[in-house]
């Protein structure tokens, strides 16, 4: 049995700890709140109230750790201010504490792509939040090289899951399952990938125990890319109701909701991963470590059932 530290406790910090606890590891688990999460009543899980940008206190829990994992997610329209501190902090006690460094990254870094992407996909953001996450990646991998800290990442798209954040979660389910329309953000039918909240922790857990997947990026393997319009008519399909009409919602609404939503607001800049294809290629990740995306039947219906039963 070994030691892990987990920042963060929404879907993946909390999947990531009910796989490490279900192997038998001793798991921390850190949060803000310090809120008990669904999986604390399992061996080995305790939860910690830390802000973990204090980085001598988060570097002082690391201790003995094997892995740390940032599983860490900032307000959406806040990622510029509260990203790097938050950053600074994981990498300090990352290399005071000689853990392994394991972050949970996403796609935004590439910027606006042209073709599928793969982890040899230069970095080339073209968005404030793109320039956070590359940064981050890059400050990371320069303590990487020089042997000061030993780090991975993991590279998601949109997420789809029970209680994922996501363009497929609360703003789409609740109404198909009450059989009303949907609206969406930006075009319903551009190709995008959907990544699963579960198989990007199986893929963390993965990257954070094996030597030879430290030093680079890794894509979390995922689903054929389906569009908007076609995800919501299989969600429905897969929840057993009628299927629904699917529009987009206007832009001049899109406009005046970020005036008084910072969220919308904040999605303006990266509009473009739904207005054209929006493509991850996670082959390196299924050679490497010989995992497959859960069957997408099985994802559409545990992120149905998840708000039929939200309290579970």
């Amino acid at each position: 049995m070994s030691k892990h530290l987990i920042v963060g406790m929404g879907p993946i910090g909390s999947a990531t700890a009910r796989l490490l606890a279900a192997r038998g590891e001793e798991v921390v688990l850190v949060s803000r709140s310090g809120a008990t999460p669904a999986t604390a009543d399992l061996p080995g899980v305790r939860s910690v109230r830390l802000d973990a940008t204090q980085s001598a206190a988060l570097a002082e829990l690391a201790t003995g750790a094997a892995v740390l994992y940032n599983c860490a997610n900032p307000a959406y329209h806040r990622w510029a201010t509260d990203w790097p501190p938050l950053a600074t902090a994981l990498l300090a006690a990352a290399e005071r504490s000689g853990a392994v460094l394991a972050t949970v990254g996403n796609l935004y870094g590439y910027g606006a792509v042209t073709a599928a992407m793969t982890e040899d996909t230069p970095l080339a953001p073209n968005s404030e939040k793109g320039r956070v996450r590359a940064r981050m990646w890059e400050d990371a991998l320069a303590l990487h090289r020089a042997g000061r800290i030993r780090t991975t990442e993991i590279r998601s798209s949109d997420y789809i899951g029970p209680h994922a954040q996501s363009p497929l979660g609360a703003r789409v389910v609740p109404r198909l399952l009450a059989g009303r329309d949907v609206q969406v953000l930006c075009s319903p039918d551009t190709a995008h990938s959907w990544t699963y909240t579960e198989d990007a922790a199986r893929l963390l857990v993965a990257v954070g125990g094996e030597e030879r997947a430290w030093g680079r990026p890794w894509h979390v393997p995922s689903n054929p890319p389906r569009t908007q319009h076609e995800a919501i008519a299989d969600l429905a399909e897969a929840a057993g109701v009628a299927p629904v009409r699917v529009g987009q919602i206007p832009a001049v609404i899109t406009s005046m909701l970020g005036l008084v939503n910072p969220t919308v607001r904040a999605l303006r800049e990266v509009a473009y991963q739904l207005e054209r294809p929006f493509v991850m290629d996670a082959r390196a990740a299924t050679a490497a470590f010989g995992l497959k995306p859960t069957p997408w039947t099985e994802v559409l219906t545990a992120t149905a059932d998840a708000y039929r039963t939200p309290n579970v």
